[in-house]
């Protein structure tokens, strides 16, 4: 059996799309889950163009930007990449349903739907979009399927509350969670590996939230890892790829950075809690770590063969939160800490002037405007 053809059909009288499905109701209407080719998605389901006023639409904007990471994903992993459902109402033209084996009550059969008539996306016009475009690079998946729920349209203010309705209860992973279950990005291999195998983060990472609780025994997240590490290889696209090599740097970065934080050293042991160093160190934190990427990789840069002797400075910091003649406006805005990029930047820029790493261009202005900052306020 074909997953969708076009029919002509007595009593719609019209050309019409017929795809298998299976009829289902929710609050007392009728809906149909059915299975489309992908490649009469982009003929199919259409999206209000954006030149229309937000109130009469039935779903937001297309985001054009996240059009080519979308149809990468396809083309990249053609035999194991995974969509779900687009959510779809169909208006302005009766559809039938036909039961399977002429028996009435089935809740299986086809859905046919006449090809004039409007179906709107209220779910998923990012992954139409995509589809279109990865089928360019990629025709031979077009016979493959996805499943569509139909609904059929009450109009507009119908609509919108379905595209309010489907979106409300949507959440997003952590992105440490993310990074857990990621078996495709050899990048976020590594990172597992090297929390779970490294003293300074083995049983001391959140696996699971991007933040952690004052009481928590966890010391980082993975997450925090993961950014602080792409930091230090220098890793900026979005999809990251590691080499043997470099997993090897990162390794022996972060235990020379541990062995030069007696601190670290302390809670590597045991013989500190981690909630205690949050409570009273910037080095517990976030930042300190993502920091400490960015410094990595400009250390390394700079010193190639000896950047482990220029590491032994991290001894002489203080990293106290008390110390807020270092810390305040860098790490910390009002004794809190705060990780906004501009807190990042200037918490790397400090560690950076430690350990003499040249600052970058960039670097440099943020650092000099920080400086008459603090010289307006003293004044």
């Amino acid at each position: 059996m074909k997953s969708a053809a076009l029919d002509k059909n007595q009593d719609l009288d019209t050309a019409t799309y017929s795809f298998p499905a299976i009829r289902g109701i929710q609050a007392g209407r009728e809906y149909y889950s059915a299975m489309v080719q992908l490649k009469l998605i982009p003929a199919i389901f259409r999206f209000n163009e954006s030149e229309v006023p937000a109130q009469v639409r039935a779903q937001r904007v297309l985001n054009q930007a996240r059009i080519p990471e979308i149809a990468n994903y396809i083309v990249s992993n053609p035999k194991d990449y995974v969509f779900s459902s687009i959510a779809a109402s169909i208006s302005e033209a009766p559809v039938q349903f036909v039961p399977a084996e002429n028996n009435p009550a089935s809740k299986v059969g086809r859905l046919k739907i006449p090809m004039e008539a409007r179906v709107l996306i209220n779910d998923g016009q990012h992954r139409r979009a995509a589809i279109e475009t990865a089928l360019k690079e990629r025709p031979e998946l077009g016979n493959e399927t996805l499943s569509v729920v139909f609904y059929i349209d009450a109009g507009l203010k119908r609509s919108q509350q379905m595209f309010s309705d489907l979106n409300r209860h949507a959440v997003r992973p952590t992105k440490s969670i993310s990074i857990l279950y990621d078996s495709r990005e050899t990048f976020a291999q590594s990172i597992r590996d090297i929390a779970n195998t490294l003293p300074i983060f083995k049983n001391l990472t959140e696996l699971e939230k991007t933040s952690i609780s004052n009481r928590s025994r966890k010391m980082f997240t993975l997450s925090s890892i993961y950014q602080a590490t792409a930091e230090l290889l220098g890793k900026k696209t979005k999809i990251k790829r590691i080499s043997d090599e470099e997993e090897e740097i990162a390794r022996e970065y972060w235990t020379a950075v541990a062995d030069n934080i007696p601190d670290w050293k302390l809670l590597i042991k045991g013989d500190i809690a981690s909630s205690s160093l949050r409570n009273d160190f910037i080095h517990a934190h976030g930042i300190a770590l993502h920091a400490l990427g960015i410094v990595g990789y400009g250390l390394i840069k700079e010193y190639p063969d000896s950047w482990k002797t220029q590491l032994k400075k991290l001894n002489e910091i203080d990293w106290s939160r008390s110390n807020t003649n270092v810390w305040e406006g860098r790490a910390m805005n009002n004794g809190r800490i705060s990780k906004n990029q501009m807190n990042l930047a200037l918490t790397a820029n400090f560690l950076k002037q430690r350990l003499d790493i040249p600052l970058t261009t960039d670097e440099n202005s943020i650092e000099k405007r920080f400086q008459r900052q603090l010289h307006r306020m003293i004044e």
